[in-house]
């Protein structure tokens, strides 16, 4: 079976047209050749000739010699014909046609635009706030009629898609030896983000009767003719964290409100700050570390708090048998005289005096109560341990054993006092066995009544700090809050000075794996709230801090019940 052509010799039938002749050379357009007739009857040794003088006649229409080698057949032009190999009539027809399918393609996108459910997906998407693509996309998939047009859509673009990569095959396998290569547009794909953006572009550039591009990146259009014209009004971000949580009913492209821990600030979500704690709670005095670190030195009176001697088991200034613990406390009953102020405690300072040749060892234990309560709410100062500063003592010049004993915190160590308790037992110091050495002992272990264990007086004790202001009513005001906003955001702005407060105080908690809850003891006994009440703020707190960017909770130590 041969196919019809118009060149070629003609082969052994009968015929009326020439026009009309089925010839027996046959050539396709990829210039795979056919061969039935003429040459069969043809001498062996004219075969061969015969048949590449056909396939140069018809393949290379006389301009070149036929050569076939790796299973590829080509023209070798001759001088004058170099452009022999180039079929440009069927080249051209395989561009027109890609030049049809490109039209298609703009045609099917356009439909699509165009349609039905476009139109009503684009009018029911809402305008009050800014639309990502991923907001988009969401919305996308809530709507099933607009899927399924998409989907139809998708469909008819890869079978248009598949036909447009034949015909550029077949426009590369005829073109591959012209000299000129021919001009390939393929149709560019567009996937679901580019319609996406085109969305976006409709929503906020697409004034004036002009469509632009939107960048979401920098939340810009690029208008045609690098105009502006097309610049739409852009809402704002609803979201998480800085982002608005509503814009402005009266201008979209403003914050209305913010996320906790934000606050509105000219149309925009920033960083809510706390106020200064000052007007609630004081933190720090005038004094510069030089200045306490000298006045501490010279145990001046200036920065002396004066607080109330109690103990049952011994007087100041008076003698007494150091054999048994002695207990005694300095107090500042700060709820009945001085309910406006707070007291930082900075050092200690005892002067201990013994009768002459006593081998007594004074030992002092400290427990300290930040903001009242019963003892069992203080924490042991831990002197001498894990750099804790340890006591100094200094020899006075007077004729009795007097020393000064000094424990100096400073700034390093500082932190809220309203009672010192001061345990004092004493120790009998001894030689050891082999003389370098010294040994203590309790003083009932002690059995040679013979050694002179005499008496122990404390002349004096002091307490170095400064006492702060404190406002227990302003601090009520920002806890009613929490339940009788006074205005929109008043709660949030209180739970954010709650928390200043908090991590202020219990910043100051003695060293330690974990910190004390000195903000519990605060509550509980400066502004007298019950149990309940300051695990209800606590939670509170717990909860407000969470919500917060970039915060970390700590875990703390119970202190007061």
């Amino acid at each position: 079976q041969v196919t019809e052509t118009r060149t070629g010799p003609l082969g052994c039938s009968n015929y009326d047209n020439l026009d009309s002749v089925s010839s027996v050379l046959v050539q396709s357009p990829e210039n795979k050749i056919q061969l039935q007739g003429l040459q069969v009857i043809l001498p062996e040794y004219l075969q061969e000739h015969f048949v590449q003088a056909a396939l140069s006649y018809i393949a290379c229409n006389s301009e070149g010699e036929f050569i076939c080698k790796d299973n590829d057949c080509w023209c070798q032009c001759g001088p004058k014909f170099p452009e022999c190999n180039c079929p440009y009539m069927d080249i051209q027809a395989m561009e027109e046609n890609l030049l049809r399918i490109s039209e298609t393609w703009n045609a099917y996108n356009s439909e699509f635009e165009e349609s039905d459910e476009f139109k009503l997906f684009m009018k029911r998407l809402p305008m009050n706030y800014f639309l990502n693509t991923s907001t988009v996309m969401h919305l996308w998939t809530m709507d099933s009629n607009f899927q399924r047009r998409y989907e139809q859509l998708e469909n008819s673009m890869k079978q248009l898609f598949l036909k447009a990569q034949k015909t550029v095959h077949k426009l590369f396998g005829l073109s591959k030896r012209c000299h000129k290569q021919p001009l390939i547009r393929m149709p560019k794909q567009r996937s679901s983000n580019y319609w996406l953006n085109r969305i976006q572009s409709f929503l906020y550039c697409n004034e004036n009767g002009l469509l632009g591009s939107f960048s979401e990146e920098t939340h810009t259009c690029t208008c045609p003719n690098d105009q502006v014209a097309c610049h739409g009004f852009l809402p704002c971000t609803v979201g998480d964290g800085s982002a608005c949580l509503s814009c402005a009913p009266d201008n979209r492209t403003r914050c209305g409100s913010c996320n906790a821990g934000y606050m509105l600030s000219q149309g925009l979500c920033k960083p809510e700050v706390a106020e200064s704690t000052e007007h609630y709670i004081g933190f720090e005095t005038d004094l510069q570390d030089l200045e306490m670190k000298y006045l501490l030195q010279k145990t001046d009176r200036r920065i002396e708090v004066h607080a109330i001697f109690i103990s049952n088991d011994m007087r100041l200034n008076s003698w007494f048998d150091p054999s048994w613990r002695k207990r005694m406390l300095l107090t500042l009953k700060s709820n009945k005289y001085k309910s406006s102020l707070v007291h930082m405690i900075l050092g200690l300072s005892l002067q201990i005096c013994l009768t002459k040749n006593s081998t007594l060892e004074p030992v002092l234990a400290v427990y300290v109560n930040p903001f009242g309560g019963s003892h069992s709410e203080s924490w042991f100062m831990p002197v001498n341990e894990n750099n804790f500063p340890d006591w100094e003592r200094t020899k006075l010049d007077l004729p009795l054993q007097c020393y000064n004993w000094t424990l100096t915190l400073g700034n390093k160590w500082k932190t809220f006092f309203e009672t010192v308790h001061i345990y004092l037992r004493s120790r009998i110091k001894s030689n050891g066995p082999n003389g370098n050495e010294s040994i203590y002992y309790e003083p009932l272990e002690f059995i040679d009544p013979s050694r002179n264990l005499g008496y122990m007086k404390i002349n004096n004790i002091q307490v170095f700090g400064y006492s702060m202001h404190f406002d227990p009513e302003a601090i009520r005001d920002l806890i009613l809050q929490l339940d009788y906003p006074y205005t929109q955001g008043s709660q949030d702005s209180a739970l954010l000075q709650l928390l200043e407060i908090r991590d202020r105080v219990n910043k100051l908690s003695p060293p330690g794996q974990r910190r004390l809850d000195l903000f519990s003891c605060l509550l509980r006994h400066r502004l007298k709230l019950s149990t309940s009440e300051v695990v209800r703020i606590q939670s509170a707190l717990q909860a407000f801090n969470a919500k917060l960017p970039n915060t970390v909770d700590y875990d703390t130590t119970k202190l007061c019940s």
